[in-house]
């Protein structure tokens, strides 16, 4: 269920990528600003479904409140001469990486977990044959 809803967003991303006018290069800085706040808007996502606490309402608002709100406090930098983007993308890319950090660990435990539960499996099933043989 989940490849065809990937075959199908690709498929419309693909036609719409096509059939859609390029940006100019004096919006391509807003567009940046924009999708670095989305992308800290899923991996948050992410970190929260990893910790359990995920509320939808709460991503999509701040999926889009996020990129909006950065988008404009770019547009408001450029207006003032001030080059806020920077600051932006150094705060978006570090919070990515600290929830890329958290979703790491989380897997590596479960990894880990899985490894310990299989070891102490197979020893479990040695004893038993060796205590029937």
């Amino acid at each position: 269920m989940v490849l065809i809803a990937i075959l199908i967003g690709c498929t419309i991303g693909a036609i719409l990528g096509i059939n859609s006018p390029l940006i100019p290069y004096s919006m391509s800085g807003y567009l940046a600003i924009g999708i670095m706040a989305a992308l800290d808007s899923v991996f948050g996502g992410i970190k929260s479904v990893v910790q359990k606490n995920f509320d939808m309402r709460v991503f999509v608002s701040g999926f889009f409140i996020n990129s909006i709100t950065a988008v404009l406090l770019t547009y408001l930098g450029n207006r003032l001469n001030v080059d806020i983007a920077l600051a932006a993308i150094i705060v978006f890319v570090g919070r990515i990486f600290i929830d890329l950090a958290i979703i790491r660990r989380y897997y590596i435990d479960k990894w880990t977990d899985w490894i310990e539960k299989r070891k102490k499996t197979k020893k479990a099933e040695q004893k038993d044959v060796n205590i029937e043989g």
